[in-house]
């Protein structure tokens, strides 16, 4: 049986059809109030945004969010969880002080900020998830022991994954640092060594300094890389790649079973709203934004991730997609924009497994909501 997807449209025609008017429109159409109970302690879950970042999910969206969750006699917190690689969102002193330079304070949002893994990211549980290349997982405490979940997620590109949605966002996102490197551990970067200038980009780019440059040529310490794919995106002559045919797959096979290990003992209590706005090449953990794929198409909402992941590709491939962008082809409507920005990544590897292991359905019917 297809899932229930509901969608606004970006288009907004009057103060009484604004876009954060309609998605409180789409939280009541969607019932996402069944994901909670009163009393409840609901992690919000998001991404504040790397500094640098311009495109991240806006404040102002999350506030309508947290008053319609206040309403309903909840408590909900802002949380997301330390990353991997060494930047402003490294600790939870960082990345609290990252949150509220880019407006995810209690005046804007409306709930505290709570970093899910604790103080340098070591705070998890190791959840059993039986899968294909786990059997635990490692889930941030902040993330399994709140009583529910509302998903918010910017969605747009990744350079190892293509597609950054709600799996995405559910795995990395709600993951300890050593759960981030269960995903990344076999994702290795290789130097084409007839490309390579040595000029250093990649190593100035490097968020944990495993590239040295030997005779003009950059060499990358196979062991300290973390896999994060900082150095193909910084190298200007395409001297560096990912054995995209077997690393991608096998890293977004582990990502839908940390989104798995994540949605565990809380199955119906956790809700999904993505945000097609502002679709940019990269992920978020970028500090800089590139220039928008597409135009804005609107806003989703689901109880099912891996439905509206694969609504959410459906309707940015049926945009015309913006010159001037990082999109190489496929600007047409119906073709595949991820595909026209990272030609070889098959990101349809993570909706496959995920729809396997029982996570969600790729099957939806779309709601449209006035």
């Amino acid at each position: 049986m297809p899932s229930k997807v509901f969608f606004v449209e970006r288009r907004a025609r009057s103060s009484r059809d604004s876009l954060t008017v309609r998605l409180g429109r789409l939280f009541n159409k969607a019932s996402l109030k069944e994901a909670v109970c009163k009393d409840d302690l609901v992690a919000v879950k998001l991404h504040f945004g790397e500094r640098g970042l311009t495109s991240f999910l806006h404040p102002v969206f999350v506030r309508v969010v947290v008053e319609k969750l206040k309403a309903l006699g909840v408590k909900p917190f802002l949380t997301d969880t330390n990353t991997l690689y060494r930047e402003a969102r490294h600790n939870a002193v960082d990345h609290v002080e990252t949150a509220l330079l880019h407006g995810f304070s209690y005046a804007t949002a409306g709930a505290p900020v709570i970093i899910a893994d604790g103080l340098r990211g070591h705070g998890s549980t190791d959840v059993p998830v039986h899968g294909k290349h786990f059997q635990h997982v490692k889930i941030a405490d902040g993330i399994l022991q709140a009583d529910s979940m509302i998903v918010l997620t910017h969605v747009k590109g990744h350079i190892v994954t293509a597609l950054g949605g709600a799996i995405k966002n559910l795995s990395m996102g709600c993951s300890s640092r050593a759960g981030k490197h269960m995903m990344h551990a076999a994702i290795k970067p290789q130097v084409i060594t007839k490309k390579c200038h040595g000029d250093k980009y990649c190593m100035h780019h490097c968020p944990v300094q495993c590239i040295q440059i030997f005779d003009k040529t950059a060499r990358i310490n196979a062991e300290e890389c973390i896999g994060c794919g900082e150095c193909i995106v910084a190298c200007p002559h395409d001297a560096v790649k990912f054995d995209w045919s077997n690393d991608a797959v096998l890293l977004q096979e582990k990502m839908a079973e940390f989104a798995l290990g994540a949605v565990k003992g809380k199955e119906k209590r956790c809700a999904y709203i993505n945000f097609l706005l502002d679709i940019t090449p990269h992920c978020d953990c970028h500090s800089w934004s590139d220039s928008f794929i597409v135009p804005d198409v609107g806003i989703l909402a689901s109880f099912d991730p891996v439905a509206i992941d694969q609504a959410s590709i459906d309707l940015i491939n049926a945009q015309t997609g913006l010159t001037g962008s990082l999109l190489k082809k496929n600007f047409s409507p119906g073709e595949d924009k991820f595909a026209g920005v990272f030609g070889e990544v098959d990101y349809t590897a993570q909706l496959r497994h995920a729809a396997q292991i029982g996570l969600g359905n790729r099957d939806y019917e779309l709601i449209k909501v006035r």
